[in-house]
């Protein structure tokens, strides 16, 4: 059943709809309800389900943008990242990287070195070290399992990982939600409103998993709907006025191989010379990514044979005595970046800064947002609501999403609150900290979903160590509305070793007792995951 809609949610004019609910549309609803304007999020899928969680997770400066001198976005990243670490500490945390250096590399030790100090350089404000570099010895010291082979040294640094970027979004949801926006996932927006003056008005929209039609209406229309921002646009724009030129990204899943590294590696391919990373990630290994045009169904976009043997094949190179296979995969996922439209030429070099569209003044009232990523998500939308105040010509409180915690995250040392919640949980230290990784402070109110039942704090079946209260919890109050909500993008089970399929009939049987669903409904949703998760390929399905 659909969280229940606010009473007369469309009977008044929103100060402003954001379309598209990933990490820039769900952080713009948050910027924008804490200054007081009145928010619809919708999505045509579930919070977060789209390009967020198709990344690779890290939140980063971006080494490789010093080569293209785009010197202000690494800064702003690197800004960024401090931030995120602060509002978040739970969902973003440090992590160490190693990046080495071989005789075949266009880019030798001096270079890479020059780099190291200008990424110094921009983040004098950084709370972890600085980087270290490494001669040959203490490279192959630190990681036995690389390739000796050329092997000239390697530089050792920090930036930061984000293991659940999809949580990244729900939070920012839930806390606009808390704020007073309405926040609507499976809400499909199928038309732009036109009033006087052919300024935009409102969305009509279709309710994706009950058939029903509503329209809104908004002062502002904001399309962050990432890769589908022309799908949106639809007739507004002129087909020769396309915005988006996305690249693919895919990444493999695997468990730890021989060699496998303590610490994410930075690498660059043998094949073409393309940066790539092996990143140790929820208990397995991330690897990815790639990069190429793509110009498929955006609802439809797989890791393909061709791009898992070249990852494999890399990840052989770089590890030597990994001999990982096809058979080792355990799971893929790929995504649409939303990058700028541009000349057929070097995906790499096509720039990751994020573009905000006025479509003034031919289309009045809308914005479309362009590029972007995890990192700088934040200043992306305190950038967009600081246009939608102009275009209102309201006076609004100052942007304060630099300085107020996302909901797990309200503790000023978040280190204590982890010791006293293993101190009174009652759970054991691996679990307690799981809950920690994913809800941060809220993990009491996961144990508080429970309600007195001792079985809805034991493990569930095939859940990769997440407990029974966390299904209820997602479903109680996450803005969850499918079976496939609560196990890709509210609990985590889904990146587990089989792609949380291990865990369906469990969490559906919970979804009966404390919901009320019917035998039927919970079939349904279980079926449902199914299909939703043979796009990943996974290796549970093949056995």
């Amino acid at each position: 059943m659909r969280n229940r809609l606010p009473e007369r949610a469309f009977e008044r004019p929103f100060d402003v709809i954001v379309i598209g609910a990933g990490i820039n549309g769900a952080g713009i609803a948050r910027d924008a309800s804490l200054r007081g304007l009145s928010v619809l999020l919708v999505d045509k899928g579930d919070i977060g389900a789209g390009t967020t969680s198709r990344s690779t997770r890290l939140v980063h400066g971006g080494l490789r943008y010093l080569e293209h001198r785009e010197l202000p976005l690494v800064r702003e990243s690197l800004r960024e990242r401090e931030v995120l670490m602060h509002i978040a500490p739970h969902l973003v945390h440090p992590l160490s990287f190693l990046l080495p250096v071989y005789e075949e590399h266009r880019r030798g030790t001096r270079m890479i070195r020059m780099g190291m100090v200008a990424y110094d350089a921009l983040s004098l404000d950084k709370s972890m070290s600085r980087h270290r570099m490494l001669n040959r010895g203490e490279a192959l010291q630190r990681e036995p399992g690389l390739r000796a082979d050329g092997l000239r040294g390697a530089a050792a640094y920090y930036d930061a990982q984000a293991e659940y970027p999809e949580r990244l979004s729900v939070e920012n949801a839930l806390d606009a939600r808390r704020l007073g926006a309405v926040v609507l996932p499976y809400m499909a927006v199928t038309e732009l409103q036109r009033g006087p003056a052919g300024r935009v008005t409102g969305v009509a929209l279709h309710d994706e998993l009950h058939g029903v039609d509503h329209v809104a209406h908004g002062a502002v229309i904001v399309n962050a709907a990432g890769p589908w921002v022309d799908r949106v646009l639809g007739a507004i724009e002129p087909p020769d006025q396309r915005m988006i030129g996305g690249t693919k990204g895919s990444h493999l899943v695997v468990a730890a191989f021989p060699g496998a590294p303590r610490e994410a590696v930075y690498a660059e391919a043998v094949e073409d010379g393309r940066p790539y990373f092996v990143v140790p990630w929820n208990g397995l290994y991330l690897i990815g990514t790639t990069d190429s045009r793509f110009d498929g169904d955006l609802d439809v976009v797989v890791a393909t044979d061709e791009e898992i043997g070249y990852l494999i094949a890399e990840t052989n190179k770089l590890f030597p005595g990994a001999g990982l296979s096809a058979d080792d995969v355990l799971y893929t996922y790929a995504g649409v970046r939303p990058l700028p439209s541009a000349p057929d030429g070097d995906e790499a070099a096509i720039t990751r800064s994020h573009v905000i569209h006025d479509h003034a003044p031919g289309v009045e009232g809308l914005l479309s947002i362009v590029g972007g990523k995890i990192t700088t998500y934040r200043q992306l939308a305190e950038e967009v609501v600081d246009a939608l105040v102009k275009k209102l010509e309201r006076k609004t409180r100052k942007c304060r999403t630099h300085q107020v915690p996302l909901p797990g995250g309200t503790v000023y040392a978040f280190d204590a609150f982890r010791e006293r919640f293993h101190a009174t949980s009652g759970l054991d230290r691996v679990t307690g900290e799981r809950l920690l990784r994913i809800y941060g402070t809220r993990a009491a109110e996961v144990l508080d979903a429970a309600d007195g039942r001792p079985e809805l704090r034991e493990p569930l079946p095939g859940g990769g160590g997440a407990i029974g209260a966390e299904v209820a919890f997602s479903l109680r109050t996450e803005l969850s509305e499918t079976l496939a909500d609560v196990i890709a993008r509210r609990t985590m089970i889904g990146f587990g070793a089989d792609a949380g399929l291990g865990a369906l009939d469990a969490a559906a049987e919970i979804a009966i007792r404390e919901l009320g669903w019917d035998d039927a409904r919970a079939s349904r949703e279980v079926a449902r995951y199914r299909s939703q998760v043979e796009m990943l390929r996974p290796r549970a399905a093949r056995v």
